[in-house]
């Protein structure tokens, strides 16, 4: 038995803890609201998990520092932009020995680092200390038993064995790979693409569409990934193509439902104003735009989702400007 840490009670932070607590780990989570926490704490039920009991092996700390000592392995599972305040409001909690598993999907704004970049700015620790968490995965699937896959990704080995290790079951099955910055760029920027296709489902358009837009977007993201150093082979893999296709066609994305409402038509914070979830996508788009400038990578769909959000386009004629591009031959 392990004691783990989980630093964010949302549904994935929940979805891990079970996972773990099934596994036999002993298991402390901590929320930013403690209000929330201790509600979950007296009902041992998540507000936004139905037909879900936390269990027995999950407990519950509104102390911070406390729960993060309790652990060598810390999970954070916090949405993108509130990875950089909790890192530096925790950063005296962690010793030489933590390993600190980031599962948060973006790219921070303005800085547009990865999260284990973002962990590596505030915290007194090594790179090999550091494990990224991704795939295909949404918690309402997970904590039913759907047999699931990730990739645990490190430059460290023994770094990912460990976490490959504790999560692994006859229904959860993780991989090892050491591109962690592939890893996070594709787990990341799939969430723009995921926008894009949902914008497609609200116009109306069919499998024609969708099978293109994955099969384009997975190429524009892996051209920025190469000009940023990782793999191409790392966006064949579940990080990658597998997150991707995840992400842009379950019921449970909200990338993709907020996509889908803004081809019905709807503003972008009209959307948001109603969403009681975090879209990572939105966030992200502006960083991938702000990339694709950098590294001078032609990104059309990214581009288009960012003037879709940002510049208040109509995604119809959007889409016709895409289809009606030079014409060119398709490279890998």
């Amino acid at each position: 038995m392990e004691k783990i840490t989980i630093l964010g009670c949302g549904t994935w932070g929940s979805a891990l803890s079970q996972s773990l607590a099934l596994n036999g780990h002993l298991v402390y989570v901590w929320h930013y609201k403690s209000d929330d926490l201790e509600k979950m704490r007296a009902t041992r039920r998540h507000p936004k998990l139905d037909d879900f009991t936390f269990h027995e092996n999950i407990n519950f700390d509104s102390d911070l520092r406390k729960c993060i000592a309790k652990s060598k392995i810390i999970i954070v599972s916090v949405p993108s932009h509130a990875m950089r305040e909790l890192m530096i409001k925790s950063k005296k909690c962690y010793s030489k020995d933590s390993i600190i598993v980031n599962v948060s999907k973006g790219l921070e704004n303005n800085s547009l680092k990865r999260m284990s970049e973002v962990i590596l700015d505030e915290l007194n620790i090594n790179i090999d200390q550091v494990v990224s968490l991704y795939g295909p995965s949404h918690a309402e699937e997970v904590i039913k038993g759907s047999p699931t896959t990730l990739v645990a990704s490190s430059i460290s080995e023994s770094a990912s064995a460990i976490i490959q290790n504790i999560f692994s079951s006859n229904l959860l099955r993780v991989y090892t790979n050491n591109d962690i910055k592939g890893v996070e760029l594709g787990g990341s920027i799939k969430n723009v693409i995921a926008i894009a296709a949902g914008i497609c489902d609200g116009i109306g358009y069919g499998d024609n569409t969708k099978a293109a837009l994955l099969t384009r977007g997975i190429s524009e993201i892996t051209r920025l990934g190469e000009a940023m150093g990782a793999k191409i082979s790392t966006f064949s893999g579940l990080s990658g193509i597998g997150d991707l296709i995840v992400t842009c066609l379950s019921k449970h994305s909200r990338n993709r439902y907020l996509g889908e409402a803004i081809g019905k038509g709807k503003k972008l914070n009209q959307i948001l104003n109603n969403m009681d979830m975090v879209a990572e996508g939105v966030k992200t788009t502006k960083s991938v735009y702000d990339l694709s400038i950098k590294y001078k990578i032609d990104m059309p769909i990214s581009i288009a989702v960012y003037k879709v959000l940002f510049n208040d386009e109509d995604p119809k004629t959007i889409v016709l400007d895409l289809m009606n591009r030079e014409l060119a031959q398709e490279t890998f």
